[in-house]
């Protein structure tokens, strides 16, 4: 088991419908994340193609399936540089079309997380809700749990993936102005109740009248920031996560007379209520 993993958060801009560009821009941070000795290397929500779509036809011509042409060229610079990537897009599966975020390492396409909580805002009004479960993908770097944007308003999401054993969340997103406080209070809160690493990777610039805020931020298992990311540059966020912390959820400040264990001492029996359908 590894003791530590090496992250990269990639706050990038990136320019709606124009997928090549962006691949080429994705293919290059790769490069200099890995160059920096990042072993897990997470991009934006939507990283390939933009976000602020019209209508889903207007989408559709950027979409691909899963494994695809995008994701095949990641995997090949995966493979070159021994390193894993998450990357956002929007994938094509028979009808429908996900808000997606794929885990690729150096033997391919690990796995595809389809966006379950859709928000009213950009191509999310328009795709179909994730489908499949949460899931936390085992990898020789550690458990890699993924969720994106909007889900880390849902606290069941994070602790899901935490019961499940991650060792580290990403979370690829396109937070708009609006949004700043997801990265000063959400994030931390996460990583804190859940003690599981977090790296959350947001984008910059303008598209289409919606600005995004940047503020990408990596939080160590108890909460504290260990790298944020400006409001407006492209920058490549590094930082040293601790897996075996991570993975002991018994909190010690006086042995036998001051401890938590926050899994342990959960009641699900009192919670029923939480996922009840309204």
């Amino acid at each position: 088991m590894p003791q530590t993993v090496k992250v990269a958060a990639v706050q990038m801009d990136i320019a709606i419908f124009e997928k090549g560009h962006n691949l080429a821009r994705i293919v290059e941070f790769l490069r200099a994340a890995a160059q920096a000795g990042a072993q897990l290397i997470v991009f934006p929500e939507c990283a390939l193609t933009g976000y602020c779509f019209a209508s889903l036809s207007e989408a559709l011509p950027l979409t691909e399936t899963v494994p695809g042409p995008s994701t095949e060229r990641i995997a090949a610079e995966c493979r070159r540089l021994s390193v894993w990537a998450v990357v956002g897009m929007l994938e094509h599966a028979g009808e429908a079309v996900f808000n997606a975020a794929v885990l690729i390492g150096p033997e391919g396409v690990m796995g595809c997380y389809r966006k379950i909580h859709l928000p009213c805002l950009g191509v999310d009004r328009f795709v179909t809700p994730g489908n499949r479960p949460f899931r936390v993908y085992e990898t020789p770097i550690g458990r890699i749990g993924v969720n994106i944007c909007y889900d880390a308003a849902f606290p069941e999401s994070s602790r899901v993936m935490a019961l499940d054993g991650a060792d580290v969340i990403v979370l690829p997103t396109n937070w708009p102005d609006k949004a700043f406080r997801v990265p000063r209070y959400v994030i931390p809160t996460r990583a804190f109740e859940n003690r599981v690493n977090y790296v959350a990777c947001n984008r910059i610039g303008t598209e289409r009248n919606t600005a995004f805020l940047g503020h990408s931020i990596i939080v160590d298992f108890q909460g504290d920031v260990v790298s944020a990311g400006s409001p407006d540059r492209e920058e490549v966020l590094c930082a040293e996560l601790d897996i075996t912390g991570a993975r002991d959820k018994r909190i010690v400040f006086v042995p036998g007379e001051y401890e938590m264990e926050r899994f342990r001492d959960r009641r699900p029996t009192y919670y029923r209520r939480i996922v009840e359908t309204s």
